[in-house]
């Protein structure tokens, strides 16, 4: 849990089951009535922006987000491909009667079934 009173620009807060990103905050304390945080948040998977005030000390779940570069999830995509395109090619090997060794062959070809269902 989060207070809002704990807000910086780049914290990340749940709020009606979406993750947002505060972008700039103030904290607002008038000279009468109580303390406010006045908000702009923007969605993190739309990008909607909106601003919204939270009481002082107003407390709310904080989303710990993973980063991950783009690099490394093609990386990991692109060897499950080549992995998946070299099993490919012993089938059709087989199948064509270029390949001996048909209990690889077989092998490949249920390895490669199993990949693509996954």
């Amino acid at each position: 849990m989060i207070s809002s009173n704990d807000f910086r620009t780049g914290t990340t807060i749940e709020l009606d089951g979406q993750v947002w990103r505060v972008v700039e905050f103030l904290h607002v304390k008038p000279g009468k009535g109580s303390a406010f945080v006045r908000t702009k948040l923007k969605a993190v998977q739309s990008g909607n922006v909106v601003d919204k005030t939270f009481r002082a000390g107003e407390t709310m779940a904080q989303a710990v987000l993973e980063k991950a570069t783009l690099q490394e999830a093609l990386g990991s995509l692109e060897g499950r491909l080549v992995e998946t395109e070299g099993k490919a090619a012993m089938v059709v090997a087989a199948l064509e009667g270029k390949s001996t060794d048909t209990e690889r062959a077989l092998a490949a070809e249920r390895a490669l079934r199993e990949s693509l269902e996954n």
